[in-house]
């Protein structure tokens, strides 16, 4: 399958391909990625009922509200990021 730019989002600084009708996370886990940053507690995010229910695959599309990666459609163009980063990790700390 040759991928195009048109078929690939960001996680990061990392571009993921993905294929026409996949979820986030299954491009994710395709392309080796493991870990989606810190969440709530501090727990680690991840991949893990696959239908929702555990919010734990939990991730940042273009700067917004979370969704959760393994029932969103991946779409050209997205930037994903942790929910969570260290920086806003940072500015809670003090509060």
């Amino acid at each position: 399958m040759n991928l195009t730019e048109s078929q690939c989002l960001y996680w990061e600084s990392l571009v993921i391909p993905f294929r026409t009708g996949e979820t986030i996370a299954a491009a994710l886990c395709r392309s080796g990625v493991a870990s989606l940053g810190n969440t709530v507690g501090g727990l680690q995010g991840r991949f893990f009922c696959g239908i929702g229910t555990c919010q734990a695959c939990l991730v940042s599309v273009n700067g917004a509200s979370p969704v959760e990666a393994c029932l969103t459609p991946a779409s050209a163009g997205m930037r994903l990021s942790p929910v969570f980063s260290d920086e806003s990790r940072c500015q809670g700390a003090g509060q």
